[in-house]
């Protein structure tokens, strides 16, 4: 079992039960997917970058991406209906746990000037997301190995209800949240 996973059945559960309120456990906010996205402008020029940032994130997430396609033509951004233009992972179970542990405790504060995340990127209903410049913060990637710095949106889905909710597991499970003056919570 993932170290985070059984810190939130063991702990956190409980600790949520407490000060939201609750009476019975499945009320308790609690994850349930991941979803890291890489959208690229790039792709409708350089067919092969939509390969190399399938490489990137499947080393990443442990898992094959899937290629988003454009669900309409826009004339102005020379795009068709149909066209790749990017790739994205849905986390789930045991490796979505994993790779929370990772971002939170590893590719996070390996960012440059890293003074925590900002905690008002929340959906109003419980949802997080979160946006990385660079996908060299996760030590898997070789410097090397990469073609060019491409950034992703990770999209942190929870069964909360609001945004205090979902901030507050967000919290428990060891997320570095900037408080409002500047410094990590």
């Amino acid at each position: 079992m993932a170290r985070l996973k059984q810190e939130y059945n063991e702990r956190i559960q409980q600790t949520l039960l407490n000060d939201l309120g609750l009476k019975n456990p499945m009320q308790a906010p609690r994850m349930e997917k991941v979803v890291i996205n890489i959208g690229m402008g790039e792709a409708l020029t350089n067919a092969n970058s939509i390969e190399a940032a399938a490489r990137d994130l499947a080393t990443i997430t442990g898992q094959k991406p899937v290629v988003t396609r454009a669900k309409k033509s826009v004339a102005n951004f020379r795009l068709r209906e149909g066209v790749p233009i990017g790739v994205k992972v849905t986390l789930r179970g045991e490796k979505m746990w994993n790779f929370l542990d990772r971002l939170m405790n590893v590719a996070l504060p390996r960012q440059r000037d890293f003074r925590g995340i900002s905690a008002d990127s929340f959906d109003g209903r419980g949802n997080y997301t979160l946006g990385l410049s660079e996908q060299l913060v996760f030590p898997e990637i070789d410097y090397d190995k990469i073609d060019r710095l491409r950034g992703m949106e990770i999209t942190i889905v929870t069964t909360a209800k609001t945004d205090e909710e979902g901030r507050r597991l967000l919290t428990l499970l060891g997320m570095p949240f900037r408080s409002r003056d500047g410094g990590r919570l």
